[in-house]
């Protein structure tokens, strides 16, 4: 991931490193990642690493065996699961049980709000496999990554509401008094910068991949995404289908506090933007599939 420079990106970097404790993923985590690197890893290789953290393979065992991902038979070790899912899934995987495992221990716990974070970011890494798939995109490298990011996304709101607790109220505050605005226009009023570049700083500090912390800096502007990432197109689009799901779900006829989505993405991405109502649709469907994962983002 490119070094911060912009003037910006300086602000937020010394704020940021006022963040006491600011989280850090688990050892395991930044071993694999590591090991990943290298194309000539082997699924036994990395099923010692992570085998060396049993808590975690057990997380991993139990989101592998989940409904979402519907295998006719139960796996029972790492190594076996790597080889029927592939790296990519595995790594996918062992990331969103390192999140979970890492914000699930914050002392500063609002389970309502806890839970309504972790409803949506799942359904936007839902709805980016979906996206994903409908596209038919030759690499399951990117639908994966499409589905980290969009995990990841809004992960800027955790840290800001497990290390800046005061700011985040008065951010909440606003919000609420402000109904028609976006969070990140409040945000940058209330705070200097927004849960977008928080959240790309922390993926810088993870070490994650360039493209994954482009999609979380850009879900918001894919605009000014100089790369022209595939994956910010797809986080920027399962953003606003998700909220426009929910939206529909409430009965609510406006989307006052959503941003329209960019006719360009839709452009860029090949898909008519008559296929919003199908989208949200299979979104609906895959959700019921949800429910391991959010039970382990709830640290159960």
């Amino acid at each position: 991931m490119p070094e911060i420079t912009a003037p910006s990106d300086k602000k937020i970097k010394l704020i940021v490193n006022r963040i006491h404790n600011l989280p850090t993923p688990p050892m395991v985590f930044t071993q694999v990642n590591k090991v990943l690197q290298d194309p000539k890893t082997s699924a036994y290789e990395i099923g010692a690493i992570i085998s060396e953290d049993p808590a975690l393979s057990a997380k991993i065992l139990k989101l592998t065996n989940s409904s979402f991902y519907g295998l006719p038979r139960t796996i029972t070790s790492v190594k076996q699961a790597i080889i029927i899912l592939g790296l990519d899934v595995v790594r996918s995987l062992v990331l969103s049980a390192s999140v979970f495992e890492t914000f699930s221990k914050s002392k500063a716990i609002d389970k309502n709000f806890l839970d309504s974070f972790w409803r949506h970011s799942l359904s936007v890494a839902f709805m980016a496999r979906i996206i994903s798939r409908t596209k038919n995109f030759p690499s399951l490298l990117e639908a994966e990554e499409a589905f980290s990011a969009g995990l990841l996304h809004d992960i800027g709101k955790l840290v800001i509401f497990t290390h800046l607790p005061e700011e985040f109220k008065q951010v909440k505050l606003a919000v609420e008094e402000n109904p028609d605005r976006l969070i990140c226009q409040i945000e940058e009023e209330v705070l200097g910068f927004d849960h977008a570049m928080v959240g790309s700083f922390l993926a810088q500090k993870w070490n994650l991949p360039g493209e994954l912390g482009n999609a979380i800096k850009y879900h918001h502007s894919p605009e000014d995404d100089e790369s022209e990432s595939i994956t910010t197109l797809i986080i920027h689009l399962s953003n606003y289908l998700t909220k426009k799901a929910l939206l529909q779900e409430d009965n609510q006829a406006t989307a006052v506090s959503v941003a329209p989505s960019s006719s360009l993405v839709w452009e860029k991405l090949g898909i008519e933007q008559e296929k919003e109502d199908e989208l949200i649709q299979l979104l609906q469907t895959e959700y019921i599939k949800a429910e391991t994962f959010l039970n382990m983002a709830r640290g159960q």
